[in-house]
Parts: structure tokens; sequence; C-alpha cells
């Protein structure tokens, strides 16, 4: 369900500026002012809809909007982790409310919109859009303002400034019954304190897709969908306990560590030759901050959190403060 509204969403706002899977309509510059079915845009749509044509003349319509779909969804994701957590700078929640009776559904960065400060934004614009009670124009510009923002945090998920992808933000997103209020409502806040719910929700958002191509000849596009499960805590706990948990263990059989490794499994008792041939390939000392992970089929990174939660707890044990870095 939330796939399929994601790329409905997303392709209607496509349609909105001339790209269907039918192709484009034409699109003329006038001065600053880009015009595509009679409806003026400003003239940087024209750019960013140049960049997305090529992208599907080589992808596909689909494809494409299949992608951004999932590239929304994500970014949406990690901005709600974000706000329910503190983590914004700003300190506005971007996609809620924390008084969400209060609010009348207008999330609290609208609200707190002449507050706010990014890169770029233009605060007469602001100003002059919520005089104008432009409720709508201003979200939008907000929100992709904040994705830029996170650009240099994490440039993987939040893409360039005016990047294409942009111009494919969905539109009425402060309906009742947009996806940013449905993400918000179905999922309760508190599932949000447990940095597994970005991997559920990953999971849940490809279920319809996995039960569509699972057990037929898969395509290239459908890989993921086909293969990509999500890893239950328990299981992490285990797999890195196990692994880097164990290798400081070899190496410090007295360590404390063991007592907060809840999976860690004892080393069976080997015969002398065997204790010999593990005394031999162990070191005698280890640096902490010379020991790596990998994480080869890395997704919503929660095994890498259980990781970084390891090496803190080695980190300390040997003399580390919390606030060093």
């Amino acid at each position: 369900m939330a796939r399929r509204a994601f790329i409905q969403a997303v392709t209607d706002r496509a349609a909105k500026v001339g790209l269907t899977a039918k192709g484009a309509d034409p699109i003329s510059v006038k001065g600053d002012v880009a015009f595509i079915n009679g409806q003026p845009f400003p003239k940087y749509v024209s750019e960013q809809r140049d960049l997305l044509e090529q992208r599907i003349d080589r992808q596909g319509f689909d494809q494409v909007m299949e992608a951004v779909a999932y590239t929304w969804f994500n970014r949406f994701v990690a901005i709600r982790f974000m706000e329910i957590h503190g983590y914004i700078e700003h300190g506005f929640r971007v996609l809620s409310h924390p008084k969400a009776e209060e609010s009348k559904g207008l999330p609290e960065v609208l609200q707190n919109a002449e507050h706010v400060d990014f890169p770029g934004l233009n605060k007469a614009q602001v100003v002059d859009l919520k005089l104008g009670n432009k409720d709508e124009q201003l979200y939008r510009m907000l929100l992709i303002a904040q994705c830029n923002a996170l650009h240099a945090a994490m440039p993987f998920l939040f893409e360039r400034v005016n990047d294409e992808t942009d111009l494919l933000l969905p539109d009425n997103l402060l309906h009742s019954d947009s996806i940013i209020r449905t993400l918000v409502s179905a999922v309760p806040e508190e599932d949000w304190q447990e940095v597994e719910v970005i991997g559920w929700l990953y999971q849940f958002y490809i279920s319809e897709k996995k039960e569509k191509v699972i057990g037929s000849v898969v395509k290239n596009e459908d890989i993921p969908a086909a293969t990509q499960l999500f890893t239950r805590n328990w299981i992490v706990q285990y797999l890195v306990q196990n692994s880097l948990g164990r290798q400081w263990m070899a190496t410090y059989p007295d360590s404390p560590l063991k007592a907060k490794m809840k999976y860690y499994v004892e080393p069976a008792e080997q015969t002398p030759e065997v204790q010999a041939q593990l005394k031999a390939i162990t070191p005698e000392n280890l640096d902490p901050e010379a020991l790596t992970l990998l994480d080869p089929a890395c997704g919503s990174g929660h095994i890498l959190v259980e990781a970084y939660e390891l090496l803190k707890e080695i980190y300390l044990e040997r003399g580390y403060r919390l606030r060093d870095k």
C-alpha cells in the first residue's frame, strides 16, 4: 500500500510537469518563467525536467518513478526518525507537531517558518507566503530546504541542491490523507524509539512487490525486493557479539565485556593441539582504533549500530572517555 501510494504521488507530480509514460509535453521558457501546458513554473524547473527526461530515456519511465518514490520514502523516514529523537538542528518537527491536537494538522516547522534559517532560503519569500496563507507552497519550500540542508551530512540520501528528484516531491502534502500524514499516523511514536523501525518500514514498503516477484524469473531491478530481508535485532546482536566481540574476548578472556553480551557463546573446549594453533593466530594486544567491521549486505544499518555500541564498550574499557571523538 505505501509503495503504491508513493509511486502514484510521484507519478501524479511528474504528470503536472508534463512527464508521463507516453512522453514529455513541450516546455517553453520566457524570462524567469517556464511554461508547461500553459502553467507557469520557475525557470529552474526547465533544467530539472531536462535531467529527468534524460534519466527516463536511460532507465524507463516506470523505473524512474519507482526509484524516486523510494527516495522520497527514505527521506521522510529519515526525517521522521530525526525529528522524534531531536536530531534536527533548528529544533522544530518537519513532518509533524508535538502537540498534534492543537496544530490542526500543520507541521511544527510550518508554524515557525519565519524562525527557521536554511542556507539559500529566501526569508522574504517565506514571510510573503506565510502572510498570504499559502501553506502548501511554503511547506514545499521548507521541506526541500530541509533536505538540502541535510545534504552535507547525508549526501547519499539527500542529494545536491536543485537535484531533479526535488521536482517530483509530491503535491498536497498537508492534506489529511497525504503520504506524510499517513506515515506519521500509521507508526506510533514509541516505535520510532528503536532504530530497527527503519528496517521494518523498508521490509513493509517492499512486501507487496516481494510477493509479486518471488518464485518467478526476477529482473535486475526487482532483485532487491526478492532478496533483501530485515534481520531481527537478536540475530544482529548474536552476529556482532560472536564476531567482533569474540575477537576481543580471544585476546582478553577476562574482559568485563562478556557480561554485556547477551548472546555471546563461549568457545568449546579444544584439544591441546587446537589450543596451540589458536594461540598462534591470536594477537596478544588489540588496538581498538584498528578494529574494523564489514557489513557486506548493509541495508538500514542497524547491524552497524549494534557494532558501534559494542565498539563503544571496548573503547571505554581501554580508558577512552565518552566525549572523546
